[in-house]
């Protein structure tokens, strides 16, 4: 049964052995993110996973290109199914909807080579969706590669919407991109 958890302890070391096998937490930062976090676990394990985890942001980050930023609020969690299965990450902008021209989308969401099409992300982003609907937020907005199927896939399974085609910035490679919108229910009153 897939479920996802806050980074913990108990579940790093099979998180540091995926980025060993070659796995990529995030689209576009390819393996030099999955080298400098594999360092970091062996420096500091504790604040590690305390970074995965920032509900306040508001930390100047540089872009590439050298432009600053805060960054936003947001968080990861591990998607386990019989072990660790992948990533899916969620950040978002307090109050309002929209994102900063520098955020592509609220949701990232990566999935183990060796666990692809077992639906490990369709049934992830569902439980990333029903975990952030109490934010308040009336949608959240998820971004693929326009050669990306099976993404576009897990995306439209949870009510995505495609809102715009366009060709992303130098430091994610320039590709054909789409935008989807999948609405969030508004929580239930207490």
């Amino acid at each position: 049964m897939t479920r996802l958890v806050r980074p913990a302890a108990e579940h790093l070391a099979e998180y540091a052995d995926a980025l060993r096998r070659g796995f990529e937490p995030s689209t576009f930062s390819g393996p030099a993110l999955a080298w400098a976090q594999l360092e970091a676990i062996a420096h500091d394990p504790a604040a590690f996973l305390a970074g995965l985890d920032d509900p306040v942001g508001g930390q100047v980050v540089v872009l590439p290109g050298g432009r600053t930023v805060r960054r936003l609020p947001g968080f990861s969690r591990w998607i386990l199914d019989g072990g660790f299965c992948g990533v899916i990450h969620f950040r978002w902008q307090p109050g309002v909807p929209e994102l900063p021209d520098y955020v592509l989308g609220h949701v990232g969401y990566e999935v183990v080579p060796w666990r692809r099409g077992e639906g490990q992300a369709t049934r992830a982003l569902g439980l990333l969706l029903a975990e952030v609907a109490p934010l308040g937020l009336p949608w959240v907005e998820v971004v693929t590669g326009a050669a990306n199927p099976a993404s576009i896939r897990v995306i439209e399974a949870q009510g995505g919407r495609l809102v715009e085609r366009f060709t992303a910035g130098p430091a994610q490679g320039g590709a054909a991109m789409l935008r989807f919108r999948i609405p969030l229910a508004a929580p239930s009153p207490a």
